[in-house]
């Protein structure tokens, strides 16, 4: 003390004054440095947790926006998927429709055809007589003398049917008419009775060697009938001739 009070130094006072100075910063670390400090380091925490949040945030935002854009694509390829399919199906029902309308229209075509040669050969029938009877006139006209009516029906019979002498007269002896099982076409000028068709098949199938498939057509415009093998081919090409009945040329 006595070397300060010669430098002029009141040590009792600087004493104090330290003394006051650590009491004072004790205090100021206790009530407000500390609490500074301490709100400071919160304010620190909060300002990462902040910049953390915004991270995450950002984040989630490109993860929900690559979501979305992932989810659009893939509810336009299922669009377009569903587009196509019903275009498809569009078309298979309108061509299934066009189709069944072609075969209706084919249906009613034939319907229509069946139901008119069937008219037709009825009409022919019912009118065999009358041709006949013109056909006979015709016959003595040309002959010059009267026939008897089994001369006159024999006559028409061989005219018509192709049918003389109880066999059929298609093809001239020794010329090929085919094997067995080939189909065959008859095509007549009037229809055909039961027995002239059982005739024609008789002898056909004698001159064939065995049974084959025959239709019956007819056809006003053939004298007599056309003997017609469907479409068969053999080496001397004769399954593709049609023969027609009274001509001497083949077809």
């Amino acid at each position: 003390m006595d070397a300060l009070g010669k430098l002029g130094i009141n040590g009792l006072f600087l004493l104090s004054q330290i003394i006051n100075f650590l009491i004072l910063f004790g205090a100021l670390s206790v009530f407000l440095w500390k609490p500074l400090m301490q709100s400071l380091d919160k304010r620190r925490q909060m300002l990462e947790k902040e910049k953390k949040d915004a991270a995450t945030l950002a984040e989630e935002r490109a993860n929900i926006a690559a979501e979305q854009a992932r989810i659009l694509e893939q509810a336009r390829g299922e669009a377009n998927k569903i587009t196509a399919t019903a275009r498809e199906q569009a078309q298979a029902v309108a061509e299934q429709a066009a189709q069944e309308m072609r075969q209706k229209e084919a249906d009613v075509l034939a319907a229509a055809r069946q139901t008119a040669e069937e008219e037709r050969n009825r009409i022919l029938g019912e009118m065999r007589g009358q041709i006949a009877a013109l056909a006979v006139a015709a016959a003595q006209q040309i002959i010059g003398e009267t026939l008897d009516e089994q001369r006159q029906q024999a006559l028409v019979e061989s005219f018509f049917s192709g049918i003389r002498e109880g066999r059929v007269k298609v093809l001239s002896e020794g010329v090929e008419v085919g094997p067995a099982g080939v189909p065959v076409t008859v095509t007549s000028a009037l229809p055909l009775t039961e027995e002239q068709q059982a005739t024609v098949q008789r002898d056909l199938a004698a001159r064939m060697g065995g049974e084959s498939e025959i239709a019956f057509q007819v056809d006003p415009q053939v004298q007599g009938f056309r003997y017609s093998p469907s479409g068969l081919l053999n080496q001397r090409s004769l399954l593709r001739s049609r023969i027609c009945v009274g001509c001497s040329q083949i077809k």
